[in-house]
């Protein structure tokens, strides 16, 4: 999450990404809106990586 600047509420960025990534990228984490994200799928910074996912897919919907 991101802050507006001109409302000052929080705004979702869309990152996906471990919170620990999230924290040290200067993004909020909110437990609310939390999903699923398989490790496979990460990359060296946390992120969640679209290459790695179609490298790694999963057989059920997450």
């Amino acid at each position: 999450m991101n802050v507006d600047p001109d409302s000052g509420e929080a705004v979702p960025t869309g990152v996906t990404g471990t919170r620990a990534a999230l924290e040290r990228d200067g993004f909020a984490f909110d437990p609310g809106v939390a999903t699923y994200c398989p490790t496979e799928w990460l990359d060296e910074r946390g992120y969640l990586d679209a290459g790695l996912a179609r490298r790694h897919p999963r057989p059920w919907g997450i």
